[in-house]
């Protein structure tokens, strides 16, 4: 099969479209025939292995899976012996390490059956972000009618949130471009933010909540736009250095949370079938906005990272694999 993988790290150069052998599944385990893959940041996180941190896990010198993405959406090929929700031919999305392939591995705990209302692009770009998205507000505690700061909410994970939290009846402030703020406006935001152009102190205070997808905005000046009782969300480790980049913050929040009465907590997403399920209902309701603006062929999987990486990708991007 064809696949997109990696030898080392590094910039987007070190990704090439090669052909390997076919994926072995488990007792446990679905084969799926990718149709699509979606982009998101944890597919830069491994392919450059930083902030180094992430090496830890994933491989010090090399990644241990080569082939990149996650997010995907397809058709069952075949099922493990112990697989008791999926047979053959059934359309699915879900996470896997691998998913830049014609065929990806998938545990059954981490894909669900694809909504007829959710088309396989829409669906391949749900997985990582939705669930992200879901798990951060989630954690937030914040509740219909309160306030919600997204910072970085034109991105994947962003808009998801933006969507999820207007569902949810609270009261959105997104931060973004202004390139991308009739797009973020368009997803349910009251106010939309031109970082740009509009200066931290003008943002606003009061918020219950602060979901920072950005993470280059240091603590000091997060809390001051927050409640007393509010709570800040870190998601993904953007900036703040090459070793364990913003997870910085996060540390720092759990340091000093005896002495503070806002809580800062780091998120790191689990994919699992509850908010895989929660998440696809979401987006079959009726005002629910598709967040795919960009689409590339399997080929040109490689302009799709640099470009995300350039910051020329509005809401999600996916990578074509079948028809």
């Amino acid at each position: 099969m064809k696949a997109i993988v990696q030898d080392r790290y590094g910039e987007a150069e070190v990704l090439r479209l090669e052909d390997v052998p076919m994926p072995t599944i488990g007792d446990g385990d679905v084969l799926v025939r990718v149709r699509a893959a979606g982009l998101e940041r944890g597919v830069w996180h491994l392919m450059a292995g930083r902030p180094y941190a992430v090496r830890l896990a994933f491989g010090l010198s090399s990644p241990k899976v080569r082939i990149r993405g996650v997010d995907f959406a397809g058709t069952v090929e075949a099922v493990g012996k112990l697989v008791t929700r999926f047979q053959v031919g059934d359309e699915v999305f879900g996470a896997a390490r691998g998913a830049f392939a014609e065929f990806v591995v998938a545990k059954e705990s981490q894909i669900v059956t694809r909504p007829e209302a959710v088309s396989v692009e829409e669906a391949a770009a749900l997985a990582v972000s939705g669930c992200t998205a879901l798990q951060a507000l989630r954690r937030s505690g914040v509740k219909a009618g309160q306030k919600v700061l997204v910072i970085g909410a034109s991105g994947g994970s962003g808009a998801m949130a933006v969507q999820l939290a207007v569902a949810m009846g609270m009261v959105v402030t997104g931060v973004c471009s202004g390139s991308k703020a009739e797009f973020v406006r368009g997803l349910g935001a009251e106010r939309v933010i031109d970082y740009r152009h509009e200066g931290c102190e003008t943002w606003g205070r009061g918020y219950d909540a602060i979901l920072d997808l950005a993470g280059s905005r240091p603590l000091s000046v997060l809390r001051r736009m927050l409640k007393e009782d509010g709570t800040i969300v870190i998601i993904g480790a953007e900036n703040g250095g090459d070793w364990i980049g913003s997870f910085t913050r996060g540390l720092t929040g759990l340091a000093m949370g005896p002495f503070w009465r806002q809580k800062v907590v780091s998120l790191l997403a689990v994919v699992g079938g509850e908010d895989l399920s929660e998440v696809a209902k979401r987006v079959c309701g009726e005002n629910w906005r598709r967040v795919v603006g960009h689409r590339y062929a399997l080929a040109d999987a490689v302009k799709a990272v640099q470009d995300m990486q350039d910051g020329l990708l509005t809401g999600k991007a996916v990578i074509v694999v079948r028809g």
